[in-house]
């Protein structure tokens, strides 16, 4: 199974995810996203793996949210995370066939359960 975690290494919740998935002898590829953000294609399938709209992983408190509201379209939301990556919700774990967002911790851990 490929695993991609989108790792922020100054948050306490993504250092979190990065260690327990190093627990279980599990060596994730790490995507600093906020050095290499992902694009509007990217973001989009990433949300089609989590399942969810585009408003769940969106950081509302970072300051790039302002004006923004949760009931926008699906492609204006991933058009700012795109554009201000901060908007991007940590960790996100993604596998070859779905994905979900480390908050809480475990959280991650049916991914790793997957057939």
């Amino acid at each position: 199974m490929t695993l991609t975690l989108w790792h922020n290494p100054r948050c306490t919740k993504s250092r979190a995810a990065l260690a327990l998935l190093q627990d279980r002898g599990l060596h994730p590829e790490v995507r600093l996203y906020l050095d290499d953000p992902p694009g509007v294609a990217e973001l989009a399938g990433a949300l089609r793996l989590l399942g969810r709209p585009a408003r769940d992983l969106v950081r509302w408190s970072e300051p790039e949210a302002k004006g923004l509201s949760p009931d926008a379209p699906d492609a204006d939301l991933i058009a700012a995370m795109a554009a201000h990556p901060r908007l991007i919700e940590r960790p996100l774990l993604i596998t070859d066939r779905a994905a979900a967002i480390g908050r809480p911790t475990e959280a991650l851990l049916p991914l790793l359960q997957a057939p």
